[in-house]
């Protein structure tokens, strides 16, 4: 189970920093749009990671695995880019100065 404990350090980081952005304005209407892309972006995934899989262009070893799959995808693959989706926006919201009140 090595995969699942390289990816939790991503997740981990990737709930607080954005929940350290909670606070900030338009959260609301951030974490839509990070959802859109989390789904566009899993969508994306399943897609070519499968085909990627079944032809061969690389494969996992099995005692590396949590051993869940979507199609021929481990679980953990999966995890990126829904980490990316929320963790870049979170990150640019910390990172950009904050607008005042006009």
């Amino acid at each position: 189970m090595t995969y699942p404990l390289i990816v939790l350090p991503f997740v981990v980081a990737t709930i607080v920093v954005t929940l350290s952005t909670a606070r900030r304005p338009e959260f609301g209407r951030r974490m839509r749009s990070s959802g859109l892309t989390a789904l566009i972006l899993l969508a994306l995934t399943l897609v070519f990671d499968n085909v990627m899989i079944a032809i061969g262009l690389f494969s996992y070893p099995e005692e590396h695995l949590s051993g869940i799959r979507i199609g021929l995808a481990p679980l953990e693959d999966f995890a990126y880019p829904l980490c990316a989706a929320f963790l870049v926006p979170a990150l640019f919201e910390l990172i950009a100065p904050r607008k005042e009140p006009a």
